[in-house]
């Protein structure tokens, strides 16, 4: 925006010179206040967002700021390698799901070394383990006793339809259990890859964004020397600002996907955050 003030204040100096018609300081001073309205529009929006985050933090949005970021030079978390796949046993989702699978039949004993896959999420999307393919389409009851043949899940004497209820509850819970874990591994996967998509459309947009602004560089004085209308200078400025806009755009969806990956994880990637033995016992 200052840039277009620049402008006409140039194109002001030039009409009164009377080197350029009037309609150029109209033109010049359009594209000025079109851009000081968006700009407005843009402080509403940032201005509730920021009420928003306030209310998530539990300040008054009255006393609750965020600075200004004009140089968007925030940095993107980086994904360490190797994040092991049992963060997201963290998850509320997962947690609730596995524990409604091992209170329908406390006699199974369920061991979580045997019914959470051991897998690696690499930073590169994908997960590393031979056995992903045979554990994806395992049964339902590997999922909760492991691989070995399914243990006997009641003793004998009761009725047999009590029974057979019983056992239709704890395999629609071990199934529930199952699927909550597959969307949590999808969420986890789908933002790894995002994360890595925009970082490469990024910068190729950086560099359509130096270029442009070399062309408004080069419009500029091609205009000053009365070689161009100021028409060709308003295109190439609006050309700019658009590119400058999808370049914070794709930031935006940069820490969008990164805040997403941390919630799939469970609250992050740092292996220290896991349960310890008693708060597992203690869920």
């Amino acid at each position: 925006m200052e840039d277009y003030g620049k402008s006409l204040e140039l194109t002001r100096n030039q009409y009164q010179a009377g080197t350029v018609p009037k309609e150029n300081v109209v033109l010049a001073e359009t594209q000025l206040r079109t851009t000081e309205a968006q700009a407005i529009d843009f402080d509403a929006q940032r201005a509730q967002m920021e009420h928003a985050i306030a209310l998530l933090v539990g300040k008054p949005a009255s006393v609750f700021s965020i600075k200004p970021n004009p140089t968007f030079d925030t940095a993107v978390p980086a994904i360490p390698i190797g994040v092991p796949s049992a963060l997201l046993e963290r998850r509320p989702d997962i947690a609730n799901a596995e524990r409604l699978a091992a209170s329908a039949n406390a006699k199974v004993g369920l061991a979580e070394s045997a019914y959470f896959p051991d897998l690696t999420l690499s930073a590169q999307g994908g997960y590393q383990s031979s056995s992903f393919a045979h554990w994806i389409s395992a049964p339902n009851r590997f999922w909760s006793i492991g691989p070995s043949i399914a243990q006997t899940l009641f003793d004998g004497g009761a009725l047999r339809a009590a029974t057979d209820q019983a056992r239709a509850s704890y395999d629609g819970a071990v199934a529930n259990y199952r699927q909550t874990v597959l969307v949590g591994f999808q969420e986890v996967e789908d933002n790894i890859s995002a994360l890595r998509i925009y970082e490469q459309e990024m910068d190729k947009q950086q560099e359509a964004v130096e270029l442009s602004r070399r062309s408004v560089e080069l419009t500029r004085n091609q205009y000053k020397a009365g070689v161009v209308a100021y028409l060709d200078v308003i295109q190439v400025e609006t050309t700019a600002l658009s590119n400058e806009r999808a370049l914070v755009d794709l930031l935006n969806k940069r820490l969008s996907a990164s805040v997403l990956l941390i919630k799939a994880l469970g609250g992050g990637w740092d292996v220290s955050q896991l349960p310890d033995n008693d708060a597992v016992s203690n869920r």
